[in-house]
């Protein structure tokens, strides 16, 4: 646009040169990171304090409660039916049935799975390593798993991919109140 004998003119700093592009877009990205950064201590404050810092698992609800701030609070609560089906979901595999069994039944009897879509064995079972699925998933034996991945974005296509953290990285805290599955059949089906 230089070499065209064109400006850029904006509401806050007026005429824009080659200083402003460098050094506001340096600032911009120093203070992304900064944000990134605090937001990530946030989230790890809730964890330790064996809050939800974001998503939710098939088997809970979020309850939302209104602090004395006027802010609300994003706790997680048993949903007691979803609870049964994770519960029989257990049952059935340490009883000996495969997860493309378990995930056929509960698709027959009309059960919906998470989000309420259908269920797949991948789903029941997950992947070992990042510990995902139901059967892996801690909080039905009451413990709330943290920081297992991070994001990237990849430069090419600009979409941000997962890429897992090293378990010493995992922020592991005891929940008890939300135990769905007792430690005896947890340890049985791991």
């Amino acid at each position: 646009m230089s070499f065209a004998g064109i400006s850029v003119l904006t509401l806050a700093e007026g005429a824009i040169s080659e200083l402003h592009v460098g050094l506001k877009g340096t600032m911009s990205a120093l203070f992304l990171k900064d944000l990134a950064q605090k937001t990530h201590r946030g989230l790890e404050g809730r964890v330790r304090a064996g809050r939800s810092a974001g998503g939710l698992s098939y088997g809970y609800r979020v309850l939302r409660e209104a602090r004395a701030d006027g802010a609300t609070t994003g706790m997680r609560a048993i949903n007691e039916s979803e609870a049964a089906t994770v519960g029989r979901i257990f049952s059935d595999y340490a009883g000996g049935l495969s997860p493309r069994t378990i995930a056929r039944a509960l698709n027959n009897a009309n059960i919906p799975g998470p989000r309420g879509g259908r269920w797949t064995a991948s789903l029941i079972l997950g992947n070992a390593t990042r510990e995902t699925g139901i059967l892996r998933n801690r909080l039905y034996a009451g413990e709330l798993v943290w920081n297992r991945q991070h994001f990237v974005r990849d430069p090419t296509s600009g979409k941000r991919i997962a890429r897992p953290n090293p378990r010493t990285a995992w922020i592991i805290e005891p929940v008890p109140a939300l135990r769905i599955v007792d430690p005896e059949l947890w340890s049985a089906v791991q």
